[in-house]
């Protein structure tokens, strides 16, 4: 998944064209009095709807027409849901965009049957970040690190798919010791479950964690057990990641297609067979939003982080996701519970 510094340098040169062109060479003037829809495929208060909602307020000043653009959530069956409506149903005009979970090109290649949408087919527009999710436990649980789950039970909140999806894994690939907890709506009522003691862990993003846990972590009253992403996070180098796990090359092939999500993090995206004219537009604004000073502003305000990917390079990044053999295939619907869907 890692790009050398030549294909960077591509990628963030053409991401700098993009910013520094003027309007006027997209100026069509199509979102004059329009309002966009930005479809966020959780519900309110996890970590997609604040980086959503945080781009909604700025993004539409990037556009030639300054449309507004209306946040609107639609969770259900882990972005599913939103995913097959802006597939099959939502406008093509560029007055639709969204932000589904992370895991949604790992369902496709796991067959997910609920799932009536082919990832690849999308306008991927940008990633704001990418995303290590990171496993915690509250201090009195009986685990001490992640080496302990393999003899002793650890009740797990898994509001998200590719949580649910990465210790279901580990639950089945290498024998670890977790109880999945799947009726907490959202990591919020998760993390609330986790300090009354209704469940040893959950996970969040390393960038909200940091966040909105800065206390528990000061006070030791949580324990950092793994990280989901395929690179480290530079603070969190003691932390070991999913792949650390693998006993052996198939298993590492594995969990690596299980921390594949992490690559597409907290990215927007917009329905299939988008004009090649809303595409450029779309594309251009959200790179100069990620670069604009107020924007940034508020990401530092809010105390958040930015790992930004232009949508060409994540449209790449999407479609290698499926270009993986048919027995690691089958090997990770084993894995996932998945062999009778």
């Amino acid at each position: 998944m890692r790009y050398c510094a030549r294909e960077w340098l591509r990628w963030l040169c053409l991401a700098a064209i993009f910013v520094v062109l003027p309007s006027t060479a997209f100026a069509d003037a199509f979102y004059k009095g329009k309002t966009i829809t930005f479809i966020i495929g959780s519900d309110p208060g996890g970590g997609y709807d604040t980086y959503s909602r945080l781009l909604a307020a700025h993004m539409g000043s990037h556009l030639e027409g300054a449309p507004r653009i209306t946040p609107q959530n639609m969770p259900g069956a882990g972005s599913i849901r939103a995913a097959n409506y802006l597939y099959n149903s939502a406008r093509r005009d560029g007055t639709v965009i969204a932000m589904l979970d992370e895991a949604l090109a790992l369902n496709r290649v796991l067959r997910t049957p609920e799932l009536q949408a082919d990832p690849a087919k999308f306008t991927w527009i940008g990633r704001m970040l990418s995303n290590s999710a990171v496993l915690f436990a509250r201090r009195a649980a009986q685990v001490q690190n992640i080496q302990d789950v393999f003899q002793k039970e650890l009740i797990v909140s898994t509001s998200g798919t590719a949580s649910k999806l990465n210790w279901t894994v580990l639950k089945n690939a290498l024998g670890m010791k977790f109880k999945l907890i799947s009726g907490y709506p959202g990591s919020n009522d998760g993390l609330l479950a986790l300090t009354r003691g209704e469940v040893d862990a959950l996970s969040m993003p390393w960038p909200i964690l940091r966040i909105r846990a800065a206390g528990l972590i000061r006070d030791r009253q949580i324990k950092l057990l793994l990280q989901t992403g395929l690179e480290k996070e530079k603070d969190l180098s003691d932390v070991p990641r999913l792949i650390d796990l693998a006993r052996n090359e198939e298993e590492r092939k594995l969990l690596a297609l299980f921390s594949s999500p992490s690559v597409i993090g907290r990215s927007v995206v917009a329905p299939p067979q988008l004009s090649p004219e809303r595409n450029t537009e779309l594309r251009r604004a959200f790179m100069a939003t990620l670069q604009d000073p107020k924007f940034l502003a508020d990401v530092a305000r809010a105390g958040l982080e930015l790992s930004p990917l232009p949508g060409e390079a994540l449209q790449a990044e999407v479609a290698r996701t499926g270009e993986i053999s048919p027995a690691l295939v089958e090997s990770a619907r084993r894995a996932a519970d998945m062999t009778r869907s």
